[in-house]
């Protein structure tokens, strides 16, 4: 469905620095219909860069991108969102001045959908938010899961979350990860996930591997699950920590 073909991308340095930065080096992915892939890798790798890149927010300086063969490269932000192309950032906005259920009439645009149906599917009762206005009375993972109705209601072909657990709590993460089942199992939307966690990682049908700037590997959930295993296995600090007794050891490894 989408393709990422030897996709460079190099950004103008920080102020004072008259340099540019490179953050992709020769991408190269393909995102199939109706799929959960899981970016993970070391903070600073890449991952929300290539995230970016998918969404507009970023334009390769080299390479192209093409979403069911057309070659949507030089498309903005606002055309790939008309094409179904969605992002969802780590903090999601507020909309304050909005219901929910004005939020996700905006989002749905000309689709029929049933608001009602778009909040259960996310696991939140509709009698109970839809003339809720949106503000601080919400907690973190309130807020996700809203945002990702809104998603639902754009039907859109790609959806990207950057880091959806961020900020909230380990019940609200418990609901998150059901929300992501729900909505592969009931919408044809290809689900891009950045996260470290292992519940997310859980629900990949592949993981993609990112660091220095580089689609390092691209592998099976079962594969990383069990490196994750063998490193905690292996992790020596750990057992002279529980050995000793102590918290503070450097790490042998």
């Amino acid at each position: 469905m989408l393709e990422m073909i030897n996709v460079d991308v190099t950004l103008d340095g920080d102020s004072g620095d008259n340099g540019q930065v490179q953050v992709l080096k020769n991408i190269n992915l393909t995102l199939e219909n109706k799929k959960i892939y899981v970016m993970t890798g070391p903070n600073g790798g890449g991952k929300s860069s290539i995230a970016k890149a998918i969404m507009g927010i970023y334009h390769p300086t080299k390479g192209k991108i093409l979403l069911d063969g057309k070659d949507i490269t030089d498309k903005g932000i606002s055309e790939r969102a008309q094409l179904g192309v969605g992002y969802a950032f780590q903090q999601p906005p507020r909309f304050k001045g909005l219901k929910v259920k004005e939020l996700l009439k905006l989002a749905a645009g000309s689709n029929d959908v049933n608001q009602c149906d778009l909040l259960y599917d996310v696991g939140l009762c509709a009698q109970d938010y839809l003339e809720r206005d949106i503000n601080s009375s919400f907690s973190g993972g309130e807020l996700k899961r809203i945002e990702i109705a809104s998603i639902l209601a754009r039907n859109l072909k790609i959806a990207v979350f950057d880091e959806p657990e961020a900020g909230i709590d380990l019940w609200s993460f418990q609901r998150l990860s059901e929300t992501f089942e729900n909505m592969n199992e009931k919408y044809d939307t290809t689900i891009v996930i950045i996260s470290h966690q292992e519940r997310i990682l859980r629900l990949a049908d592949q993981v993609i591997l990112v660091a220095n700037g580089e689609i390092s590997e691209i592998t099976s959930k079962q594969k990383i699950l069990k490196d994750i295993e063998r490193l905690d296995s292996e992790c020596l600090c750990k057992e002279d920590c529980n050995r000793g007794g102590r918290v503070n050891v450097e790490c042998s490894r």
